[in-house]
């Protein structure tokens, strides 16, 4: 028997030992910060309904500090309220609110330092500075939280989801509205960004800079200062996603700047300014996406090369392709474009004439914005009408020599 008992005090010591310490008026701890300076390393110390004000909580042990209905934390308007300084904890279940505002330091409802195999689910945080901030975590999982901030301007406000020198991050299933950007990272690699809402932030739904071999799929990104930013990035996969009402003078659902070896698949873009504007993109796969109702859909810059664009569906859109170059370094092809006139007399779907996507009215106002004054005029439409029969402002090359003549089942 006791040879049977030290076996499993080998193998499932930490879970065997480990225990429960309750926080309420009801209970031998009143406040957070005695709780968990009684908790052994793989407690759990389990918070009742009510308000507390703790001012910041140092977590340097691997414990779970779970609330039951959403205790809140009140960080008052000048601390930072849960600070992570060990690997293996679990922040589960709280209402976390009024952390401090500093332009030196970014105060964090949640905050993880070095930590791995953190978890931060199911939390509720609202007029926080920066939401949920991790610096050089490695395998955490940040899901089902809520994050609601109420900044006007971009300078007093943080990001709701920020990660910095981190890895294997796991960003799953949040609501963030309100903040500068919904979800940032910066020299990120090998994450994972799913099934997240992100609206109404000030600057970027999603801001990529300087991370590598990361996805993004199923999110929604709708009414941002900008959709999604992915900036100095390579080996970035972006599916599935929906850019939806993303307006303004510089509005992009997608904004593509020096990133490359990316893979853009089954998206939906719709109403916004622009949906997708590339600079310095190079070996980019955009497949199988819809562009509906948007200003342009696909504004490419001459800085740009070996982007590859097939089986996309182009309707309703005021601008199918825009660039500012002639040399052609992209691919165009078996795209469906609610714009082609042409036939298919063998009715093999395809369309017998190439399609030439770029209007001469869109290089006009690439050189000359201000002339989209003009845009519905007879005059504009008439140059357009010549332009396709005897092309010479627009790019020779850049056509789609396999036209669809039905969308794509998308």
């Amino acid at each position: 028997m006791k040879q049977w008992l030290s076996i499993l005090l080998f193998l499932y010591g930490g879970q065997l030992l480990a225990g429960h310490i309750r926080v309420g008026k009801t209970h031998q701890y009143h406040n957070i910060t005695n709780a968990m300076a009684a908790a052994k390393p793989g407690d759990t110390v389990i918070v009742e309904p009510g308000n507390y004000y703790e001012k910041n909580l140092v977590i340097r042990k691997p414990i779970v500090l779970t609330g039951l209905d959403h205790p809140v934390l009140d960080g008052e308007g000048k601390y930072e309220i849960i600070s992570i300084k060990s690997d293996n904890v679990t922040i589960n279940g709280f209402r976390l609110q009024h952390t401090g505002i500093s332009s030196l330091e970014d105060y964090a409802a949640i905050k993880i330092y070095n930590g791995r195999n953190v978890k931060v689910t199911n939390n509720i945080i609202r007029n926080a500075f920066f939401g949920i901030h991790s610096q050089y975590g490695v395998n955490c999982l940040i899901q089902n939280n809520y994050l609601e901030a109420s900044s006007k301007e971009e300078q007093q406000s943080g990001n709701g989801i920020h990660c910095w020198k981190s890895d294997s991050m796991r960003i799953i299933g949040n609501t963030i509205t309100g903040h500068r950007d919904g979800i940032y990272f910066e020299f990120v690699t090998n994450s994972l960004i799913w099934k997240n809402n992100s609206k109404r932030n000030l600057r970027y739904g999603l801001h990529f800079m300087f991370s590598n071999d990361d996805a993004y799929m199923s999110n929604i990104f709708e009414n941002n200062g900008a959709g999604v930013a992915v900036m100095f990035s390579k080996g970035v996969k972006m599916v599935r996603n929906i850019f939806r009402e993303n307006w303004g003078d510089a509005a992009y659902g997608l904004l593509l700047k020096e990133i490359n070896d990316s893979h853009i698949e089954h998206n939906r873009f719709e109403k916004n300014s622009i949906a997708v504007y590339a600079e310095g993109a190079n070996r980019v796969n955009v497949l199988k996406n819809s562009f509906i109702n948007n200003g342009w859909a696909f504004r490419i810059q001459a800085s740009c090369s070996d982007i590859n664009l097939q089986y996309n569906n182009f309707t309703g859109n005021t601008f199918d392709i825009a660039t500012n170059g002639s040399l052609v370094l992209n691919s165009f092809n078996s795209n469906y474009w609610d714009k082609y006139e042409g036939y298919d007399i063998n009715k093999d779907g395809i369309g017998d004439i190439s399609y030439r996507p770029v209007s001469m009215y869109a290089m006009i106002i690439e050189q000359n914005p201000s002339a989209i004054l003009l845009f519905r005029s007879f005059m504009a439409t008439l140059l357009d009408k010549t332009e396709k029969v005897l092309p010479s402002l627009t790019p020779e090359d850049l056509k789609d020599d396999s036209p669809l003549m039905k969308p794509l089942p998308l």
